[in-house]
């Protein structure tokens, strides 16, 4: 009994002086499942315009603020972390953003009373797959890290097909002397694009990420 009680107080007194670390790859995998989430909904909004929608996206994108701070914090007061801590601050930042730039282009659209158009749709499904990979990648370190390389590319891969579906939508938009619509939708545009620069982030940071492990 008093040997089961000293042992007792030993773990007591390592996990005070060197606290167990977080699972911070569950965490950063599970933001990378509400971003998917969050542009699967930006996929349906684009396929609907549907205002309720819309409303469901500004939502996530509050929660999404609350497990940036959260995730953010728990970073800040870890005694250690199993990655650079840099790396993780980063994936936090760029996931939360990908969000936030899916709150923007919704919420411009209805400011500017715009609906969706083929353009917005095909960026937002290339979105989709990219944050799908994301989420397949970051879902894989610690436990296949090697292969979440592949998932990264995926992601990449996807923001360069974004960009060549933005480059083409500003070809289609510049036509004909309505300035007004052209710049309206430009901003709309933009925003699917810093969503996929923002992505490409990601994508960055979780292949460091993968380097530096394998």
């Amino acid at each position: 009994m008093e040997h089961r009680q000293g042992s007792s107080l030993i773990a007591r007194v390592f996990e005070h002086v060197l606290p167990t670390s977080p699972d911070f790859f569950g965490m950063l995998a599970e933001q990378s499942l509400h971003v998917e989430k969050t542009v699967e909904l930006l996929v349906e909004f684009m396929e609907t315009g549907s205002a309720e929608i819309g409303a469901r996206i500004r939502q996530d994108e509050h929660l999404a603020d609350v497990v940036k701070v959260a995730n953010i914090h728990v970073l800040n007061e870890a005694f250690s972390t199993p990655i650079d801590r840099e790396d993780i601050y980063r994936a936090i930042v760029n996931l939360d953003d990908v969000v936030n730039y899916c709150k923007s282009t919704v919420g411009e659209m209805d400011v500017l009373a715009l609906s969706p158009d083929p353009h917005t749709l095909a960026m937002s499904r290339a979105l989709l797959a990219g944050a799908t990979a994301l989420r397949n990648g970051f879902g894989k370190l610690g436990k296949d890290t090697a292969n979440a390389a592949l998932d990264a590319e995926g992601a990449r891969k996807a923001e360069r097909q974004i960009e060549k579906l933005y480059r083409a939508a500003l070809a289609d938009l510049f036509q004909g002397d309505d300035f007004i619509r052209m710049f309206k939708r430009r901003e709309i545009y933009r925003h699917l694009s810093n969503a996929a620069d923002r992505m490409a982030h990601c994508s960055s940071t979780l292949y460091d990420i993968v380097v530096k492990m394998v």
